[in-house]
């Protein structure tokens, strides 16, 4: 089974995209006319060019406004179909699309249509070249791939097949079972496109909102189910019409493509074993168990300050490795690893973005499985000279020039800490009674959000959040929520539109760093709280003016209230629970922990606080009385 995608999904020249699509693994490419037209080169040198790249050109398209048309339109259509034979002889395809009429003088009928698309397949016959025919979800007369295969049905020729599109038939809301009906060999191509769930237009939601399979709310899985089970062997392709990807980065964007369509088909031979899925076989989505470890790279006085952070947090310095000037930091289930390295990856973060997070180590059910899956999605493999004594833990690079490293439990790797590392004899700081790392939040740029999220879901055993918007006082900040299903792995991901907000700025402080935020969990936030008093924690100030509307929004027992102030709690609750978390200040150009405590199954992040939460961090950040750029 052949991987495709349309020139049209990703940015860039033509020569820039061919590159892009070859490299991320595809096997072809659905050519748009718009590409062919602003290239600078004949058909014959861009066909060439194409296969040049081990590519296969798939489909041209798009052929509009052919059927049901009166005369003299209707001869005037034929010949421009001659043409686009023309050039696809030229170019080395043998399949073109037709999309259905919205030509206002379009006459209705199918067998009008049908008839039509008999004549045109003799045509093609001529030169052995295959026309498929493709129902626009806003079609004059046909709208609906039913009404299309009908079309093609009683067209009856075997140059002349149907074209699915997943948008135009789950964007209508049509179920996709009736392709299971239609003969596997009739279907000539198969698009495929995402989308968040969005009421407007159909057009217009389409031309701009289009996304990865797995980046949007629709059920493609199901529609390729439906379609492998009509017999369906023809390429997998995507079409995706997004205003974010028509200015992303081209490469970035082609690795999420490949992505998506190996997850998707990957799906669908879970979900019915018995199809013929033509893509190799790879492990499942592997469970997250949490986070084992998150390491910093820093240097000098700075990481004497992170060490001065970390101690009046109530984390005591357990060990150092046996062969690196790593040093690890402990509460807990918390590990901490300080990183001051000169070379290497770590020793790299910190040239270039100053004390940052350098690498999270996640545990997971089967290391080996997880990388497995990672490279066989596109996930680039991340590879160290390993030491005397050293265990070769597996990792990937992430985005942004993250890394993530994989523990489990099955294997020597969870002896890393005894193995790698020795035991120092340091005086033990009072723990503040942190447990565990509870999430992770990481920052990126708002086009680089479905990214992050294709990236985890493909790999991992998890489910996302609906997005929402966070209220910075100087602009918006998007975010979802990535967690495994038992809640042990949660990261937030937060999309920045402008410099402006907190968000923006650590991004532009910090040269792209990922992660921002790290919430430690405790069982009791307000004895963790009367600790930190003693260690010279310094707690974010938060206006008095919340507490006062925390008072008329939640009804408190006697003297919750006033801790709460006392102690810098912000507090939220749902119906399963209740929610309280308070913050460092900001570091290292905006990276900063949150305290939080879970009770009674509170399943959110403290989401309505957020905008007090910012507001207090930038009031920190800026002398009084200077407004921020």
């Amino acid at each position: 089974m052949k991987t495709s995608i349309a020139t049209v999904s990703i940015s860039g020249n033509l020569r820039e995209k061919l590159e892009a699509i070859a490299a991320a693994g595809f096997d072809g490419i659905e050519i748009f006319e718009q590409d062919f037209i602003a290239y600078d080169g004949s058909p014959r040198d861009v066909g060439q060019m194409i296969r040049d790249h081990g590519l296969d050109i798939t489909l041209f398209q798009p052929f509009r406004d052919f059927e049901g048309l009166p005369e003299p339109l209707r001869s005037k259509a034929f010949d421009r179909a001659e043409r686009k034979f023309d050039l696809m002889q030229e170019l080395g395809t043998d399949l073109v699309l037709i999309c259905s009429s919205v030509h206002p003088q379009s006459l209705g009928g199918i067998d009008r249509a049908a008839a039509d698309f008999h004549a045109l397949g003799e045509r093609a016959k001529a030169r052995g070249l295959r026309v498929g025919y493709e129902a626009l979800a806003w079609g004059r007369h046909i709208n609906d791939h039913r009404d299309a295969w009908e079309i093609v049905r009683r067209a009856d020729h075997e140059n002349v097949g149907l074209i699915l599109d997943s948008f135009h038939t789950l964007g209508r809301k049509l179920s996709p079972e009736s392709i299971r009906s239609i003969p596997g060999d009739k279907i000539f191509f198969v698009q495929l496109a995402d989308a968040p769930l969005i009421e407007m237009d159909l057009l217009y939601w389409s031309r701009h909102f289009r996304n990865m399979p797995g980046e949007g709310d629709l059920d493609v899985t199901g529609f390729m189910r439906a379609v492998m089970a009509a017999g369906y062997k023809g390429p997998i392709s995507l079409e995706i019409f997004n205003d974010q990807f028509r200015g992303a980065n081209t490469k970035q964007v082609a690795e999420d493509g490949y992505r998506s369509l190996v997850a998707l088909m990957d799906d669908v031979r879970r979900a019915e074993p018995t199809l013929a899925v033509d893509l190799p076989a790879i492990p499942k989505r592997v469970a997250a168990k949490g986070v084992s470890f998150v390491e910093f790279a820093s240097r000098g006085e700075e990481a004497r300050s992170l060490e001065k952070v970390l101690t009046t947090l109530g984390f005591s310095k357990r060990a150092n490795h046996r062969n690196k000037t790593l040093a690890l930091w402990q509460q807990g289930d918390i590990r901490i690893v300080l990183n001051e390295e000169t070379e290497g990856h770590a020793g790299h973060a910190f040239n270039a973005r100053g004390t940052t997070v350098c690498d999270v180590g996640l545990m997971v059910a089967s290391a080996d499985d997880v990388i497995e899956r990672a490279v066989a999605t596109g996930a680039k493999p991340f590879v160290q000279p390993v030491g005397a004594g050293e265990l070769a833990i597996p990792a990937i690079r992430g985005l942004s020039g993250s890394v993530l490293h994989f523990i489990d439990e099955s294997s020597a790797l969870a002896n890393v800490w005894d193995v790698e590392f020795e035991q120092v004899e340091t005086e033990t700081a009072p723990s503040a009674g942190l447990t565990r790392i509870d999430h992770l939040a990481q920052t990126m740029s708002y086009e680089d959000m479905l990214s992050w999220t294709l990236f985890y879901s493909a790999i991992f055993d998890v489910r996302k959040s609906p997005m929402v918007d966070v209220i910075d006082p100087d602009g918006l900040v998007r975010s979802q929520v990535i967690e495994s299903r038992d809640g042990l792995l949660r990261i937030t991901l937060n999309g920045a539109d402008t410099h402006r907000t907190l968000a923006g700025r650590f991004l532009s402080e910090s040269f792209g760093a990922s992660v921002q935020h790290i919430a430690l969990a405790t069982d009791d936030i307000f004895d963790t709280a009367k600790r930190l008093e003693g260690t010279g924690f310094e707690a974010l100030p938060i206006s008095a003016n919340y507490y006062d509307d925390l008072a008329a929004r939640f009804d408190f027992p006697p003297g919750l209230l006033e801790r709460m102030k006392a102690a810098n709690v912000l507090y939220d609750r749902d119906e399963p629970g209740e929610f309280f978390q308070l913050y460092s200040r900001t570091m290292f150009g905006g990276l900063f922990f949150e305290v939080l405590q879970r009770q009674s199954g509170y399943v959110g992040y403290g989401g309505p606080n957020a905008p007090f939460r910012i507001a207090a961090q930038k009031r920190v950040l800026r002398p009084k009385g200077v407004p921020l750029d």
